[in-house]
């Protein structure tokens, strides 16, 4: 607000004091100018009535209420004072006019309001800093899911988009520098609603500056940030940075879970999946012959290091070494989309290949060259561009790796769900078998579709009717809380994947296993469940229902018919 009214200040100085003077000027001169009354005698108007004439004269409104004629002297002093007010009102409305288009007092007018709109939000909000792929598909998913989201972007192009696209919540959005304290201070950095903030910019030093700012001006709220640097991950985590993604890590790390793992791989992408996309199919990266990687760069140094700790021989091909350095492997100097280098790099024998270049168009050549060299190849694509997603899928690779909807995915389950992460790390500790049978019963309760995860706390908050039945003495199972509301008999189409209970950790409770006052759950299931659930937790007649199988009437009329006509169910 204070830089508005400096711009106004500073750009209408100028025509607001030729406005003042043209003013005086006029009203000094008509009290000067003697004028003649009825009678002819020798008139002066006075200060007020002067300034009254001028007032309606320089606007151009017209004439009136004038006691007396003017004298010729006063009429050619009207005509040079309207002339003179004329031009003076032309210049301050073009000056107005300049003003209001001045892309800087639009940008600071657009910053006032986006500010008000911010201080006047009530609801718990994520501030989202960086609105390219990630941002997009990050803020797409919080608004699905009813979460409320604030976005500042350096590029006005994307924050303007933000009004043209389909979101469940109106999001605001400031076109502004993130590194900027002043600018995520006005995003809601400090508002008490301000939930968490997520750092998703291309700049790993603007990352680093907002990771920092958010922590020593507001260290109680979640602090997300996106890292392509194992040096900026250490200084983000040396100033506590709640999580640091890394999509290249991540992703290698999923590729060394699916060669130890794969019912565990397969049913970590299904829970972590976003819902309403089809259920993936298992994959089975082959062990046996060496692997292809083409490209040296921070991917495929994830890569290598990954299948070296799983004891695969890697052949590294890579066009430019001296600038990503040459690895300790076998070592091809050349381009991926040759066959010639291929060859060189045995690809007849190979068992996979990565085609992990910051490039698309290369990647896709390579995968097309190395299946007419050995069709039998695994083959693992990283896709760069959003856009290329179509050109990428057409290629069937086995695995694809795309940095924005890796990173965009696993910061929304830490936001939405973050026992979800607590529950597939406790999963890393179970055979393969154990993942493998509750793959097949998720499969069997959500058919197609990725699962509906939900996390749930048994507090007077948000289950108000079976914390009340808990903390006065009801016991309530697992199986009880599966059971259909509308027939107990059936059980629901959802499974309770971890309880969070204090310092304890109960990974797939038994249908037996007793809820209590505070119980933190994690359920997977269809969305239909829910809503069951939801009933049921919040309804105590409902909650005893289930419980007993004994609907008991509500309400004075009910209960006194039930007792006449001897009323059970």
């Amino acid at each position: 607000m204070d830089s508005i009214v400096f711009l106004i200040v500073r750009r209408m100085r100028q025509p607001l004091l030729t406005l003042l003077v043209v003013y005086a000027v006029a009203i000094l001169g008509l009290v000067l100018i003697p004028g003649r009354d009825a009678d002819g005698g020798v008139w002066h108007m006075s200060v007020f009535h002067a300034f009254y004439f001028v007032s309606y004269m320089a606007t151009t409104i017209g004439f009136g209420e004038i006691p007396y004629a003017f004298t010729d002297a006063q009429r050619l002093w009207v005509s040079l004072s309207l002339y003179a007010s004329v031009i003076s009102w032309i210049y301050a409305f073009g000056t107005i006019l300049s003003l209001v288009q001045d892309r800087t007092f639009q940008e600071a007018l657009a910053e006032s309001r986006f500010a008000r709109r911010i201080r006047k939000m009530r609801e718990p909000f994520h501030l989202v800093c960086g609105y390219g792929e990630t941002g997009t598909a990050l803020v797409q998913a919080l608004t699905r899911r009813g979460q409320h989201a604030v976005v500042i972007d350096i590029d006005e192009a994307r924050t303007n988009i933000i009004q043209l696209q389909d979101l469940r919540e109106v999001v605001p959005a400031l076109h502004g520098d993130a590194a900027l304290t002043r600018h995520l201070q006005e995003a809601g950095l400090q508002h008490p609603s301000c939930a968490g903030v997520v750092a998703l910019t291309d700049d790993n030093d603007v990352n680093l500056k907002i990771a920092i700012t958010a922590k020593l001006l507001n260290p109680r709220i979640k602090v997300i940030s996106r890292a392509d640097s194992h040096d900026v991950e250490a200084n983000m985590a040396s100033f506590g940075t709640d999580h640091i993604v890394d999509p290249f890590d991540t992703f290698a790390s999923h590729l060394a879970v699916a060669f130890q793992a794969p019912c565990l791989y397969l049913l970590q992408r299904w829970l972590t999946g976003r819902e309403g996309v089809a259920l993936s199919e298992p994959v089975y990266p082959p062990r046996d012959g060496h692997w292809v990687v083409c490209g040296y760069g921070r991917f495929g140094k994830a890569i290598c290091a990954r299948l070296a700790g799983e004891g695969i021989r890697v052949v590294v091909i890579e066009a430019r070494p001296e600038l990503t350095g040459q690895p300790e492997s076998d070592f091809v100097a050349g381009r991926g989309t040759e066959a010639e280098t291929l060859n060189q790099a045995d690809i007849e024998n190979a068992a996979g290949l990565v085609a992990g270049t910051d490039n698309d168009a290369n990647n896709l050549s390579i995968v097309m060259t190395a299946r007419q060299l050995n069709p039998d190849l695994f083959f693992v694509v990283r896709q760069n561009q959003h856009d290329d997603q179509d050109i990428i899928a057409a290629v069937d690779a086995d695995m694809v790796m795309h940095p924005s909807s890796i990173i965009a995915d696993k910061i929304r389950v830490l936001l939405a769900t973050p026992m979800l992460y607590e529950f597939m790390s406790l999963a890393l500790y179970q055979e393969d078998a154990w993942a493998c049978e509750l793959a097949s019963r998720v499969s069997a309760l959500v058919q197609d579709e990725v699962p509906n995860i939900r996390e749930w706390s048994l507090d007077a908050g948000h289950t108000e009717a079976m914390h009340e039945y808990l903390v006065h003495g009801g016991q309530y199972t697992v199986e009880d809380l599966l059971r259909d509301p509308w027939n107990r008999a059936r059980s629901l189409q959802a499974i309770v994947l971890l309880i969070h209970r204090r310092n304890d950790r109960i990974l797939l409770p038994e249908v037996t296993t007793a809820l209590k006052p505070g119980d933190r759950l994690l359920i997977c299931g269809s969305r239909g469940a829910f809503t069951r659930m939801e009933w049921t937790v919040s309804h105590r007649h409902t909650l005893e229902y289930v419980k007993t199988g004994v609907d008991r009437p509500q309400g004075w009329l009910w209960r006194r018919l039930a007792t006449h006509k001897g009323y059970r169910r």
